[in-house]
């Protein structure tokens, strides 16, 4: 079931949304009356289950590139 909440009304009863998603509920945040966010539970994502399946999977990910850093970069 989709409640709608206010943008107001999620900050102040956030423990208790998390709560409800946890069981299944999932929420539609509004601002102004206009829906911005969609708050519900995650769906569950098949696991590799071979050595195979896993190397597929890393295959499709995609590329990322590594730039160039400094150690200056890493403690800032």
């Amino acid at each position: 079931m989709d409640v709608r909440i206010t943008a107001t009304e999620a900050n102040q009863r956030f423990p208790e949304m998390l709560r409800r998603v946890q069981s299944g509920e999932s929420f539609t945040v509004t601002s102004r009356g206009r829906p911005v966010a969609q708050f519900g539970p995650v769906k569950a994502q098949a696991k590799p289950q071979t050595t195979e399946e896993f190397i597929g999977y890393l295959k499709s990910l995609p590329k990322r590139d590594p730039m160039p850093w400094t150690r200056q970069d890493l403690y800032d």
